[in-house]
């Protein structure tokens, strides 16, 4: 097919995007484009934008300018949560051309074409749906020159958390078939990737919705079930996964899986029943302790995540510390700390207590600092014992680098040929950056 001219992609925000723009870069390289780095010079530069955080919005107006930077002439495309939530504010940034929503983002050829016949323009063209026809599905899933791809397995949100706005620029949970899940989760394999680290908005909610006019017939445990059973994976990964979703089915599964890793990551959000009330979330701390205990119990040695949220409305230093005190307690592996953002449309931005920023940035650095104790202390631990790793093709500092099944990451002395290789070995040591060091003792074939 003839070149269309080059096109470049730039990812925003969560694991389930990076999904997406993968999915649309196959798209356009039907369409006889040739994808290129979003540093190079393109004919088409589209940027997937997130807008779980005000950061995440910001930063989209200074990767705008570096494209336009690069190619004055280039076609700039925005897609993806902001450009359905706020497409007019996107489509008044310098330079951008077209902003498509949660649903045309992925008829992305056609209305890219319809914009190369539709020169010149006054303004940037907008194809922006309301959420509520977002009922539809489209599997996805990422691969890189890396070691892993991201399936897509579940899209949108039915949880009304006060806080948040993906179920306003995601639309209803909705999941793909079990049939079309074990069919991407093949083409991975043969294309000899590792790993497979699943993902969606709310995947424990998989098999919720529907499918055209089919409903589903499969719950979450079936699914990882399924693919457990697909040959050619090393790994499967459950990426973040709501604690009244993860079933104790499912960590009894996990346990007794050569392919499912013992690594969880398990939103929390506050450490204060109080203000888990206040953000409609769907359980109390009792439930979290549960799941970690569960966890525990089963897999010793699994790598467990928590999200917590810092600064909400009505967190008082009192309530706050209860949080820091129950993380500090729990047998977790490491934090991914949020600092609360007022965001548009959302309960929580009319509500009373607001923390002021200087108290957030503080809160949010405390528990950054307990994270990295908790990592010190989760890696410590498995010093001696014996893992399997997958080490990725980069080269880093003169360095391999790669993840234990329990999310360690490793450094070794570079050996190319050890590259996408699963190598058993003991944990010797962790170094002064942070990283674990390993000795080889077997590698596969």
């Amino acid at each position: 097919m003839e070149s269309s001219g080059k096109a470049a992609f730039y990812t925003l925000g969560c694991k389930l995007n990076f999904s997406e723009t993968s999915t649309l870069a196959r798209s356009l390289e039907k369409e006889g484009y040739e994808k290129t780095s979003f540093e190079d010079k393109a004919d088409v530069y589209v940027i997937n934008t997130c807008s779980v955080t005000e950061n995440a919005d910001k930063k989209f107006k200074s990767i705008a300018r570096q494209a336009h930077k690069n190619n004055p002439e280039a076609l700039i495309i925005a897609v993806g949560c902001y450009a359905q939530l706020k497409p007019q504010e996107l489509a008044a940034v310098d330079g951008v051309d077209m902003v498509l929503g949660a649903k045309e983002k992925f008829e992305l050829p056609a209305f890219l074409n319809d914009l190369l016949q539709d020169q010149p323009r006054d303004s940037a063209v907008i194809h922006a749906c309301e959420i509520e026809e977002t009922d539809f599905y489209v599997g996805s899933y990422a691969t890189s020159e890396r070691t892993r791809a991201f399936l897509k397995v579940q899209d949108g949100c039915d949880y009304p958390c006060t806080y948040c706005t993906i179920p306003m620029a995601r639309g209803i949970s909705r999941s793909d078939t079990l049939e079309n899940v074990i069919n991407n989760a093949r083409e991975i394999a043969a294309q000899d990737i590792k790993e497979i680290v699943l993902t969606g908005v709310n995947i424990g909610d998989y098999g919720k919705g529907e499918y055209g006019n089919k409903r589903h017939e499969h719950t979450f445990l079936e699914l990882i079930q399924a693919l457990n059973k697909v040959e050619g994976i090393a790994r499967l990964r459950i990426s973040s996964i709501e604690p009244n979703l993860l079933s104790n089915d499912t960590i009894e599964f996990v346990s007794k899986s050569k392919n499912f890793v013992p690594h969880f990551h398990i939103p929390l959000q506050s450490g204060s029943d109080q203000i888990l009330k206040l953000m409609r979330r769907r359980y109390l701390k009792s439930l979290y302790t549960d799941r970690v205990n569960q966890i525990r119990q089963q897999l010793p040695d699994a790598c467990i995540g928590v999200d917590v949220i810092v600064g909400f409305p009505g967190e008082t230093e009192e309530r706050f510390l209860e949080t820091y005190r129950y993380l500090a307690d729990l047998d977790i592996s490491y934090l991914h700390v949020f600092t609360y953002s007022e965001r548009e449309n959302t309960l929580a931005a009319t509500m009373e207590g607001v923390v002021d920023l200087s108290v957030r940035k503080k809160r949010s650095k405390m528990l950054r600092a307990l994270s990295a104790r908790k990592r010190r202390e989760f890696y410590n631990s498995q010093v001696g014992k014996f893992k399997q790793v997958l080490f990725e093709k980069d080269i880093q500092k003169g360095y391999l680098e790669g993840f234990t099944e329990n999310y360690l990451r490793v450094r070794y002395p570079w050996n190319p040929e050890l590259a996408n290789k699963v190598c058993y070995g003991e944990i010797i040591e962790i170094d002064d950056e942070g990283f674990a060091r390993f000795r080889i003792e077997t590698v596969e074939d």
